[in-house]
């Protein structure tokens, strides 16, 4: 499977909201344009038309990625994934990996800090570890799906790439890496600080979706 940026965006908004807002899920086409579009939890941020959503998930539906939900009486047209965890897709992922890759969809390389902190709305891990744990059961398939970047300057964590759109990463960085062990109770200054960035980050992220949430209500209300 070979995405695009944007249908990785699309196919991520799908599977985002379908956990965080199931009661909106499937989505319309204003909706998901807008999921896409979003300021906070996107990087890059999109600027899609309903037109170019339209089209890439005419892309998707010939992939057989997306389908499309009517439901009684309405004329609103509604579309869910069939990207993983349906009788029509073969990936199956536990609650862990699914977290993992949508926000790999949708924000980009992350490190498993930040991938705990930003995690926290589809499945709370108690610790960066168990992030780890998760990527490296998806690096280690047939066909590894993610992939560990070479660690970056002034930074302690290697960041890890979804491999769904960004197999360009697959000859930067390796599939072969191992859980770090860190000590309880070892916690260096910088992991302190760290853990502070990310508790920021938890707040942010936070802000960001009751905004988002608050946006959605009250276009649903006009």
């Amino acid at each position: 499977m070979e995405l695009s940026n944007q249908e990785a965006r699309v196919i991520g908004c799908l599977l985002e909201k379908e956990i965080t807002t199931p009661e909106q899920y499937p989505l319309s086409i204003n909706s998901l344009t807008m999921a896409c579009n979003q300021k906070s939890s996107r990087e890059p941020v999109m600027n899609l038309s309903e037109q170019e959503t339209q089209s890439i998930i005419d892309e998707l539906t010939k992939k057989r990625l997306i389908s499309e939900q009517t439901g009684f009486g309405s004329r609103v047209v509604k579309y869910k994934h069939r990207f993983c965890n349906t009788e029509f897709s073969d990936l199956q992922f536990s609650s862990e990996q699914l977290a993992v890759i949508i926000v790999l969809l949708l924000r980009g390389p992350q490190t498993p800090g930040e991938l705990k902190t930003r995690c926290n709305r589809l499945h709370e891990f108690d610790g960066p570890q168990q992030v780890e744990t998760a990527l490296q059961s998806l690096a280690s398939r047939d066909e590894p799906l993610v992939v560990q970047l070479p660690r970056e300057a002034n930074r302690r964590d290697s960041r890890y790439a979804q491999l769904f759109s960004d197999k360009h990463y697959l000859e930067q960085g390796t599939t072969q890496f191992e859980v770090s062990q860190v000590p309880v109770g070892k916690a260096t200054t910088s992991e302190t600080e760290q853990a502070l960035q990310e508790r920021l980050a938890s707040l942010e992220s936070q802000v960001s979706d009751l905004t988002q949430r608050i946006t959605e209500l009250e276009q649903l209300l006009d």
